[in-house]
């Protein structure tokens, strides 16, 4: 599945959550490594909604940049 991620500058580091499954998210100090840690928290959470028995939401949401 591929799901939709947003990163956000904070102060000091960069955020990234994940609209389709709420409670997926990750900090890092650089773009490139809070992509690597979103990654590993989607596996992450899926599997334990797996090991629930809870249902894995399916991607719905769509990211696109528009020009002002």
């Amino acid at each position: 599945m591929r799901y939709a991620i947003v990163i956000e500058k904070a102060a000091d580091n960069y955020s990234a959550f994940v609209p389709d499954l709420p409670g997926g998210v990750a900090t890092a100090a650089t773009v490139a490594d809070v992509e690597t840690e979103i990654r590993e928290a989607i596996r992450f959470h899926i599997e334990g909604l797996k090991a629930d028995g809870l249902e894995v939401p399916v991607p719905t949401s769509l990211a696109e940049y528009v020009e002002t």
